[in-house]
């Protein structure tokens, strides 16, 4: 229902909602604060009851809330129009009509509702929004409408700021694998996580299935165990990445959507001919797409669900007679099925790339070059590229991953690779990943110089690797 304003609507001098006061003062009259007909500008447009706080099980009824927003009348031949000049005036709600009937006149006329914290007078109008309004003969007198906001009106972070003990955080976020939704939910939020499940699922169209990381993920297999939180308990998720559809048990394989973009920087720098050795592949994501641009792949995973999905998506996007797979440990596969292809590509034209995409610990297996192999090439040119991946927390982690790859492969590195920042895992801890040219001082050197090389860096750097070295 709607009605004239009439009254000047008081602002609460609260230390919450100064500020908003503030800005309600500068836009009435400076001659007469009384003839400022507007809204209270309050910093939320919807208060929940406090009989939702501290809820564990969803009850969408206590969300209902009937609130008064400001509306403006608009002849109906004019509303498309004047809509679209107070795109940024009108009232963005989820589930909510910017345009209601007007009940009390005739249906020449609609309802356009307005945002209370842009509109709270005729002057709230900026100089473009009034002039078009006047141009469509629209009088700007504002009313008041009554709004019932439910359950579905509100975003996730409302309900669950509405529910959750005042001061805690809010889980703000998720990653979205699929039908998936994967959260990794504080210690003091669970005691709601179902709740938290629900509405997650609720507010997300196509998120079927909601689940909580219960634990780090294992640097052996590269998965974590989770919770059902809400929704059907369906892991196969079907996504897709630069043009590439992934298909997957994500309960049993490691999966990051975080990683898309690094996944397409590396499989740029490959060329068409080229070979491509995927250490740690997992279900695929450098291995298909450099398959698909036309490099030869062998990629290995130890996980044996990682080896099939990794086969089953190479079948899917019709690459499997460009990928061959292994299911091996990462040493074994550079020592055995790298060692072998190798000097025969070192002769080649085209370039090789050894990707280690195992952050946790792929750092720790380059010492298994060191004399992979025996014969020299007669020429530099087509020594192997590795693009190696790691997590650091030390102040300077590029430094800090150049100098622990330097050790493991007992060659010093500096001013001989790039470094590349992938992201952010967590607070003081960043991903990198280190790009060189196989030192052939490193591919066909003897262990004894290796150790003698390896032993000059100092015990305490040592233990800062291993330290660093923790999953996410």
């Amino acid at each position: 229902m709607w009605r004239p304003l009439s009254r000047v609507f008081a602002s609460v001098e609260t230390e919450r909602n100064l500020k908003a006061a503030a800005v309600l003062r500068g836009l009435c009259s400076a001659a007469s604060a009384s003839a400022c007909s507007g809204f209270s500008m309050e910093p939320k447009l919807y208060r929940p009851s406090p009989k939702v706080r501290g809820m564990t099980s969803l009850d969408k009824e206590a969300f209902t809330q009937t609130i008064t927003v400001p509306a403006l009348r608009v002849p109906n031949g004019v509303l498309h129009s004047v809509v679209k000049s107070l795109k940024k005036a009108a009232i963005q709600r989820p589930g909510v009509p910017r345009v209601v009937q007007d009940k009390e006149e005739s249906c020449d006329f609609r309802l356009v509702l307005l945002d209370p914290h842009r509109i709270s007078s005729p002057s709230s109008f900026s100089e473009a929004e009034s002039e078009a309004l006047r141009s469509f003969g629209v009088i700007q007198e504002l009313q008041q409408y009554e709004l019932r906001l439910t359950y579905h009106n509100l975003k996730s972070e409302e309900v669950l700021e509405a529910v959750l003990p005042q001061g805690q955080d809010v889980p703000s976020g998720f990653s979205r694998v699929g039908h998936i939704a994967h959260m990794n939910l504080r210690e003091h939020q669970l005691p709601y996580k179902n709740l938290i499940g629900q509405v997650i699922m609720d507010k997300n169209p196509g998120v079927t299935c909601v689940v909580n990381k219960t634990n780090m993920i294992d640097s052996t297999y590269r998965n974590f165990k989770m919770e059902m939180l809400a929704g059907e308990e369906n892991m196969v998720a079907k996504v897709k990445e630069n043009g590439v559809t992934y298909e997957f048990d994500f309960s049993c394989v490691y999966w990051n959507p975080r990683l898309s973009t690094e996944h397409q920087r590396v499989v740029q720098l490959v060329e068409r001919g080229d070979t491509v050795f995927d250490v740690f592949a997992g279900v695929g994501p450098f291995a298909v797409p450099a398959a698909r641009s036309g490099a030869n792949v062998l990629a290995n995973d130890l996980n044996p669900e990682s080896h099939r999905w990794l086969q089953h998506n190479c079948k899917l996007n019709k690459v499997e007679k460009k990928v061959r797979t292994f299911n091996l440990d990462g040493r074994a596969f550079i020592q055995g099925p790298v060692k072998q292809e190798l000097p025969a590509l070192l002769k080649g034209k085209n370039n090789v790339h050894i990707v280690m995409n195992l952050p946790a610990l792929a750092l720790e297996f380059l010492d298994a070059f060191r004399g992979l192999l025996q014969q020299e090439p007669s020429c530099d040119e087509n020594l192997p590229i590795v693009h190696c991946y790691g997590f650091s927390k030390e102040d300077n982690p590029e430094t800090d991953v150049v100098e622990r790859a330097s050790g493991r492969l007992g060659f010093p590195l500096k001013d001989r690779c790039s470094v590349h920042f992938v992201r952010n895992v967590a607070p003081n801890k960043d991903m990198m990943c280190v790009s060189f040219t196989l030192p052939k001082e490193v591919l066909f050197s003897g262990d004894h110089e290796q150790t003698e090389l390896l032993s000059e860096e100092p015990a305490p750097k040592r233990q800062k690797c291993e330290e660093a070295n923790e999953s996410t």
